[in-house]
């Protein structure tokens, strides 16, 4: 019997002393979404977050399909499915269980793809909030790659200065607008832009004699029709609400310029950006 003892004693310590298979771990300071659980079995290789970003959502549009952009709290996350967890789901598998999921929320079903990659955009309503979620399964289905937009406005750190916004005029004759907000593909100002407008109605305050036209801009998603008319709506909306703040309206002309005059490019999110703006053109 001791004999017996030593040697279980022996084999437990050499077993101990073998390095263990690790099991595979989420990736550090990674979380799932809060509308979706994970496809059972898959772990988070890849995990991104930005507070204030934009993403190009694919959507089904007639017979066709366009890019929807949508701005606010930005997550993507990698899901893999390790080796040592069994047979992976199939990518149509993934994109059902996450489009039932939607559906169960009360989220619409914005694009989906049935066969080949099985790509799929989900739009969820919740507590007044707009939840955009894009699906791409990879492989066979042993990865997925979700990139999640939860629609808000940007915490403007910059907005117009009474000061700047003169300086700039003197100096080159126009000057954008910073802080001013409005709605995808709508032209009325949103209340977040209110401080720039005041600062707006501080400048024409102290300059009496000044006039200016407001010019709108636009990035070139869409047609340069549309834009046009859209940075048009968007300068008589500002137009009229510095005219409630007290400026005589026959100091102030809105005017649209579209596309026509970006100051960026329009192949990247940022570019896009910077090209919607507002600005101030000095009249003589």
């Amino acid at each position: 019997m001791r004999l017996q003892s030593i040697g279980f004693i022996a084999i437990s310590l050499l077993m101990s002393a073998l390095p263990s298979t690790a099991q595979p771990k989420d990736r550090e300071r990674s979380k799932d979404p809060a509308l979706f659980t994970r496809m059972p079995g898959f772990i988070i290789t890849d995990y991104r977050e930005s507070q204030f970003d934009a993403h190009e959502f694919l959507i089904q549009k007639g017979t066709g399909t366009t890019k929807q952009h949508v701005e606010g709290h930005l997550t993507v996350l990698r899901y893999d499915f390790p080796d040592s967890a069994g047979t992976a789901p199939s990518k149509l598998q993934v994109a059902r269980n996450f489009q039932n999921a939607a559906f169960k929320l009360g989220g619409e079903s914005m694009y989906f793809e049935g066969s080949g990659d099985c790509a799929a955009t989900f739009m969820v309503a919740k507590n007044g909030t707009e939840t955009w979620v894009e699906l791409l399964p990879r492989g066979r289905g042993g990865t997925y790659i979700l990139t999640i937009v939860e629609v808000q406005a940007m915490k403007q750190d910059i907005v117009a200065n009474a000061d700047a916004l003169k300086s700039g005029l003197a100096d080159s004759g126009h000057v954008e607008v910073p802080g001013i907000f409005f709605d995808f593909a709508k032209s009325e100002g949103k209340p977040e832009s209110q401080p720039a407008i005041q600062e707006v109605v501080k400048m024409l305050q102290a300059s009496p004699a000044m006039k200016v036209w407001v010019v709108g801009h636009t990035d070139n998603v869409g047609t340069a029709d549309a834009n046009v008319a859209l940075s048009n709506g968007r300068a008589a909306a500002v137009v009229k609400a510095l005219v409630a703040a007290g400026i005589d309206a026959r100091r102030l002309t809105p005017h649209g310029d579209g596309p026509f005059a970006p100051v960026a490019s329009n192949t990247t999110d940022d570019g896009r950006a910077r090209n919607r703006r507002v600005e101030l053109v000095a009249q003589p």
